[in-house]
């Protein structure tokens, strides 16, 4: 085992974190962080020297591959929803405080998987990044944007590795629910100005990204009162203070995309 492999198993210890899940050892990404770790330094390097390789070349523009990206995004999401939703309901998942179930029961072994599935397609989602930067719509690369993309993929790779399951099905089921959405609107909006006119729903989006996060806060903020508790009591603390934080980041770009905006739009008109 290496050193890093070492360092973060004695940190999730230190954390009180369960030993790795023994039914997804042997799945990829799972046995070391060095890959993931690897694919997240790769990704800042893009973000940092992209821009620059892309100064002197025109715009890439590929419509139909947009369109199927962002389609099967649209799938992986609505499946990833489904199964979240539907072993929660089967195996009559708790609000709150809902340990890991770590049994080979099939609905268990469902569970597990999509979280799998949940970790990787944030390794997939790295490329909405390298799309931007492509088409040189480096507005849509920002601060919240890259921190977002880039933590998600270590933090879900933690619940993929440790608890794949439990209470987590919350978080993970209503963000890929926004996703069908949200993948679904880059996906028209791929398709030119034509259709782009008709996407006057993007703000929501926006808002439905707050509310996920408010509920997250909530969920774990509640979870942390209900003793005793079998789920880590150092992820729900941090859940509060990541989704806090992100909370807070979505609610600035909202404001000042869209509120601002509008008041900016009525000032000039009144002009």
């Amino acid at each position: 085992m290496g050193i890093v492999a070492r360092s973060v198993d004695y940190l999730s210890k230190a954390l009180g974190l369960p030993e790795t899940d023994r039914r997804v050892k042997e799945w990829p990404f799972m046995n070391s962080p060095g890959a993931v770790l690897s694919i997240t330094f790769v990704y800042l390097l893009v973000v940092k020297h992209g821009p620059k390789w892309m100064e002197k070349r025109r715009p890439f523009e590929f419509p139909r591959l947009l369109l199927l990206y962002n389609l099967n995004m649209v799938a992986l999401s609505f499946y990833m929803c489904y199964e979240f939703v539907y072993v929660s309901i089967v195996d009559k998942y708790q609000f709150g405080c809902q340990a890991v179930d770590t049994s080979d029961r099939p609905t268990a072994l469902r569970m597990a998987s999509v979280a799998w599935w949940y970790f990787f397609s944030k390794i997939i989602e790295l490329l909405d990044t390298v799309i931007f930067i492509l088409r040189k719509k480096y507005k849509q690369v920002t601060f919240l944007h890259v921190f977002h993309h880039s933590t998600m993929v270590c933090c879900c790779w933690i619940t993929a590795k440790y608890m794949p399951g439990g209470e987590k099905f919350v978080p993970g089921s209503i963000n890929c629910f926004i996703h069908v959405f949200m993948y679904l609107y880059y996906g028209l909006a791929a398709l030119g100005p034509s259709i782009q006119k008709y996407l006057w729903w993007k703000k929501y989006l926006t808002k439905l990204q707050i509310i996920q996060f408010v509920i997250v806060v909530v969920h774990a903020a509640y979870s942390l009162t209900l003793e005793p508790c079998d789920f880590p009591y150092s992820i729900n603390v941090f859940m509060i203070v990541y989704a806090g934080f992100l909370l807070m980041l979505f609610a600035r770009f909202y404001r000042q995309s869209y509120i601002k905006h509008s008041k900016l739009s009525e000032f000039s008109k009144g002009d």
